[in-house]
């Protein structure tokens, strides 16, 4: 009898996260684990532990995953930004699709990343498909581990997704009702955020927040080469503007790993700012005020409970070709979950310096208006769901494990309840 085998896909810094986060619960759940042998069925509980390999990069490494393939080094985003790397994510889904054939594993989990990841589940459903009898017994679950944003964009997406997933682990509240309409036959199961756990894990540190005089700064410009190309600059800008309002202005910046804070400094990047390498906390809780690209960034500010303007640039043909398929207002994930801009946003064209500049100061000098966001976010977090996403996670997947050949969980982890519908919040 082999242990339990478990392939995870992750091909971004916080899919690296959030794949940590899932391998140190599932590994305790598994552990845990006690399955009633039936007399027809092989019992899959075995005293080895369970083993992990896959796609990721340090955290999941840290974690104990066998990494076969770290993409996280040149995740981009963009259809344009992807096709100069292509030849890198083919080679990557060829060596985890053969690994997976050779090993075998009882659960294949993708890590967000829906482009690369829900390829994969349509791969390995095709491979199953061809070998369904007796002498290829290998039946795997086939899970994916945050949504892409098909309610934002491309919604057909949803079809495939009923097709090839035997499991959606949804991280949002408004989720499951919108699969429910969309593709009901996707089993969808809402287990909350898991950036929760990661912030109620340690109380967060005291904030004395300035009065007055002017804000401490985290500058925040992504976790991807191609964003630190394209934001590095355009920060850097906006810090030499408001250092000319605020010559007392002190400001810190946060970068997932050493990389990227050498590929900032090559830019130019001000002296006078420190990079932090590693988790972006240290820096929210000292800061007063944030400068943040969109994305799950946006979602840390609120548990900061920190005032935020949101800015994101892209190469010219993707934000082109979003325009014609995303179809929801808001791109920062507080502004999407309450239908309202909570958060300032300057895409594209707009996030340019003087308009940067100029959204930060109104944004700290209105005192009002400053009261109201922290209001707005004290919302965010309650629908962000309680601690103990990554737990709940881990104990659908081991229900998925003790149910085969189902695979299927029956039991709800949170109520459902719809807090944002992206009907109400098309352009």
């Amino acid at each position: 009898m082999r242990p339990i085998s478990v392939l995870l896909i992750a091909g971004e810094p916080s899919g690296d996260r959030l794949g940590a986060d899932l391998v140190r619960a599932l590994r305790q759940v598994l552990l845990e684990l006690e399955l009633t042998p039936e007399p027809d069925v092989q019992p899959l509980r075995t005293a080895l532990p369970p083993e992990f390999f896959g796609a990721g990069g340090p955290a999941m490494r840290e974690a104990g995953v066998e990494i076969v393939s770290d993409p996280t080094a040149w995740a981009t985003i963009g259809l344009f930004d992807v096709l100069r790397r292509l030849h890198l994510y083919h080679r990557a889904f060829r060596t985890l699709q053969d690994e997976a054939r050779r090993r075998q594993p009882d659960l294949v989990i993708g890590i967000d990343s829906g482009g690369f990841n829900l390829r994969f589940a349509a791969a390995i459903r095709r491979h199953l498909r061809k070998r369904r009898d007796w002498f290829h017994p290998w039946r795997p679950v086939l899970v994916q581990y945050v949504s892409p944003q098909v309610w934002a964009s491309r919604p057909g997406r949803a079809q495939l997704m009923e097709e090839n997933l035997d499991l959606l682990l949804s991280i949002l509240p408004f989720e499951p009702e919108w699969f429910a309409r969309h593709a009901p036959r996707l089993t969808v199961r809402y287990v909350g955020h898991p950036l929760v756990d990661r912030w109620s894990e340690t109380p967060a540190q005291p904030h004395r927040r300035n009065t007055s005089g002017p804000p401490r700064l985290a500058l925040l410009p992504g976790s991807r080469p191609d964003e630190i190309r394209r934001h590095g600059p355009l920060l850097a800008e906006t810090w030499n503007l408001l250092k000319q309002k605020w010559p007392g202005l002190q400001g810190r910046c946060a970068v997932p790993d050493r990389a990227l804070a050498e590929a900032l400094r090559q830019q130019g990047w001000p002296a006078e700012i420190p990079v932090d390498v590693g988790p972006a906390r240290p820096v929210l809780e000292w800061a007063d005020l944030a400068l943040t690209k969109s994305g799950t960034i946006t979602l840390e500010c609120a548990l900061a409970d920190l005032p935020a303007v949101v800015f994101y640039k892209t190469a010219p043909p993707t934000y082109w070709l979003g325009r014609h398929l995303v179809h929801v207002r808001h791109l920062a994930m507080p502004n999407l979950l309450l239908g309202r801009p909570v958060y300032p946003e300057l895409i594209q064209g707009q996030a340019e310096p003087r308009r940067l500049a100029a959204a930060s100061v109104e944004l700290w000098e209105n005192a009002a208006r400053r009261e109201e966001l922290h209001r707005a976010l004290a919302e965010v977090r309650k629908r962000l769901g309680p601690p103990g996403a990554s737990l709940r996670a881990a104990r659908l997947l081991a229900g998925c494990l003790s149910r085969k050949p189902s695979g299927l969980p029956v039991e709800l982890p949170l109520p459902v309840r719809s807090a944002w519908d992206p009907a109400t919040a098309t352009a």
